[in-house]
């Protein structure tokens, strides 16, 4: 099993992948189980807002099942994650945030008016 440094294994399953959005277009995403009953508790999907602000500041910062409090500089187990009764989705959007794959300027437009 892999998992973080320095902090013990997720108590819960936990993948870490992309999502093919096009040929030149990834979106990164980290899924954790909810801890309680994963088969039917719900799924939250998680985008940290923007465009541009990764949701790996919610998974790492705010409500994953490890955090790094302001300030700190070592991973914690958190006592509240969000995970306790939901199955999370964070997802990096829109391309080229975070982690996500913008190969190309198109790939990178992030608002819905039309280029030309």
């Amino acid at each position: 099993m892999v998992g973080l440094p320095d902090t013990s294994p997720f108590d819960s399953a936990t993948y870490s992948g992309y999502l093919t959005v096009s040929d030149s277009k990834k979106l990164h995403y980290v899924f954790t189980e909810s801890l309680d009953s994963p088969e039917s508790d719900p799924l939250v999907i998680w985008f940290n807002g923007g465009p541009g602000c990764s949701s790996m500041l919610g998974f790492m910062q705010e409500m994953g099942p490890r955090v790094i409090d302001d300030g700190e500089e070592y991973v914690k187990e958190n006592p509240y994650p969000w995970n306790s009764r939901a199955n999370m989705l964070y997802l990096e959007s829109p391309a080229g945030v975070g982690w996500s794959v913008a190969e190309n300027e198109q790939d990178l437009q992030t608002n819905d008016m039309l280029q030309s």
